[in-house]
């Protein structure tokens, strides 16, 4: 699959061969995360029919998701990837979503992306973090291409977004407390945020992300896997 290339005759075959054989994504399933988080998310929004998400760093429509069950069952959200691949990925199967590729941060700049390969769920733009999977998880080096990353304030401006959100996921690889310094939580007040809390051994300054959620007034309520689960207090 690493060979595999967006502009190969193949490419959209093996989209198709990804989710459908590979993923089955035509079969609905009891969980769709990588240490059941999705059960915990559904069951807390177990009153809210009809909700939205915000899903930063999103990666694949089911493998690994965290919004995947929320969808199944009648919510809507806004997914965002730096890959391309994975958006393809979430056109094809999330069509009441809106899909957008970036790569978000808290300035506008050019960085280096360490780029494993088109399916890969460790793609990144730390740099510490791809030292460190480089050494333990790819035993390879990571490609690398310059970007430009956004802030999310921007990405709603481009896109033209205007809706609120009760949910958001973060998981980018060591660069979330970047992400949620993006995203202007007084206006987006969504109920809860869940956002991963380390990586590997990568320490993602689990304190510093506690501490900058509580001047929003989001409290931790939940530990599961990596991630932790942040409540607004009203």
């Amino acid at each position: 699959m690493s060979k595999i290339s967006p502009n190969s005759f193949f490419y959209k075959f093996y989209l198709y061969y990804n989710l459908f054989i590979r993923h089955k994504a035509f079969k609905k399933r009891y969980t769709y995360s990588q240490n059941q988080e999705d059960l915990f998310i559904d069951n807390y929004f177990k009153d809210k029919k009809h909700g939205t998400y915000l899903d930063v760093g999103c990666y694949h429509p089911v493998k690994y998701s965290n919004t995947a069950l929320l969808y199944n069952r009648g919510w809507k959200g806004i997914n965002v990837d730096m890959n391309q691949t994975s958006i393809d990925l979430f056109n094809i199967l999330r069509t009441r979503d809106i899909n957008i590729c970036a790569a978000i941060s808290n300035t506008n700049r050019e960085v280096t992306q360490y780029f494993d390969h088109l399916f890969s769920p460790i793609n990144t733009i730390d740099k510490n973090f791809s030292n460190i999977a480089t050494k333990e998880i790819l035993f390879k080096p990571y490609k690398e291409k310059k970007i430009t990353t956004f802030k999310f304030d921007q990405i709603v401006k481009d896109h033209n977004i205007n809706i609120n959100i009760d949910f958001i996921n973060i998981d980018v690889e060591a660069h979330d407390y970047e992400v949620l310094q993006s995203i202007n939580l007084s206006f987006f007040n969504a109920k809860m945020i869940c956002v991963e809390m380390e990586n590997y051994q990568n320490n993602l300054k689990d304190e510093k992300i506690k501490k900058y959620l509580e001047k929003y007034n989001y409290y931790l309520i939940k530990r599961i896997g990596l991630n932790g689960f942040f409540e607004l207090k009203t």
